[in-house]
């Protein structure tokens, strides 16, 4: 599956590139026909600690999945998300 990262206002180094792309890329256990997904990461500008986001969209036949989590690093956001995708793609295998 083709992954587009991108990240907002910073350079994301590739070892969060690879973490994201390789989680990204285990959903297609869930569901087989995920056709690509795109990974923005951004920084909110907040006081608080859990200030980084991650925003996860994957395109599958029909529609268009997202899911968006802030957390206390990038990797826990993107955990968290894939996380919510899969509950996501498993509602739509059972729909199918």
């Amino acid at each position: 599956m083709k992954v587009k990262v991108s990240a907002l206002h910073f350079d994301a180094d590739q070892s969060l590139i690879d973490f994201a792309s390789e989680r990204i890329n285990k959903l297609e256990t869930f569901y087989d026909k995920i056709i690509d997904g795109e990974v923005v990461f951004k920084v909110d500008k907040s006081d608080r600690k859990e200030n980084k986001v991650a925003e996860i969209k994957l395109n599958i036949p029909g529609k268009d999945l997202f899911a968006s989590k802030q957390c206390k690093s990038f990797e826990e956001a993107v955990d968290q998300t894939v996380e919510a995708l899969r509950r996501q793609l498993r509602k739509q295998k059972t729909k199918n």
